[in-house]
């Protein structure tokens, strides 16, 4: 996949809550603001061009006041377990070493068609809430302990025109009990 250097179009309007007005937008990205609004869990959102990587979200980061998190979707060679890990966005992904704190063989990006089979997301859109469309259970989430203890997280709503700024405390003790995942932790050096 071809990655664009170019800074995408922000809407520099920091908005609390969801969009109201939803036209356009896809049903997974409401879904995504409905389950947070039934879970009491408030966020900002800031709206932009879609952005396919963590190095071009600068402004979105500067106006969510929260790093955005870099999400990968990863699998084993014969594609029968799935992780999906939340890192720092700064943070470089050294493989062997996320494979030795998981105790598993090498793994690597999964297929696409994995990423919209069991979370309704396609690449450059990996958030946590792409879990509440995992119902089999099928992608174990491991969270970067630098993620797990910063106060908020700035990830997509499935969908990557948008940004929101969530406290991580309500991820983890609201959003993955109701969509019943567990997480992994892992200290993935800083290189």
């Amino acid at each position: 996949m071809e990655q664009n250097s170019e800074i995408p179009f922000v809407d520099k309007t920091v908005y609390i809550g969801r969009p109201e007005d939803e036209t356009g937008r896809l049903p997974k990205e409401i879904k995504t603001y409905d389950i947070l609004d039934k879970l009491s869990i408030p966020f900002t959102r800031v709206d932009h061009e879609v952005v396919a990587t963590v190095e071009t979200c600068g402004e979105v980061d500067r106006l969510l006041q929260s790093p955005l998190c870099k999400n990968l979707f990863l699998c084993n060679s014969q594609k029968t377990k799935f992780y999906l890990l939340m890192m720092p966005g700064r943070k470089r992904f050294i493989t062997k070493e996320f494979c030795r704190q998981i105790e598993s063989p090498r793994l690597s990006f999964a297929p696409e068609e994995f990423m919209i089979k069991f979370l309704d997301i396609t690449p450059g859109s990996v958030s946590v809430f792409g879990l509440a469309n995992d119902t089999e259970k099928q992608v174990q989430l491991v969270i970067d302990k630098d993620i797990l203890e910063g106060a908020r997280v700035g990830c997509h709503p499935c969908i990557n025109t948008s940004s929101l700024c969530v406290a991580m405390k309500d991820i983890i003790e609201k959003f993955l009990p109701y969509v019943e995942h567990d997480y992994m932790v892992v200290d993935l050096p800083w290189e």
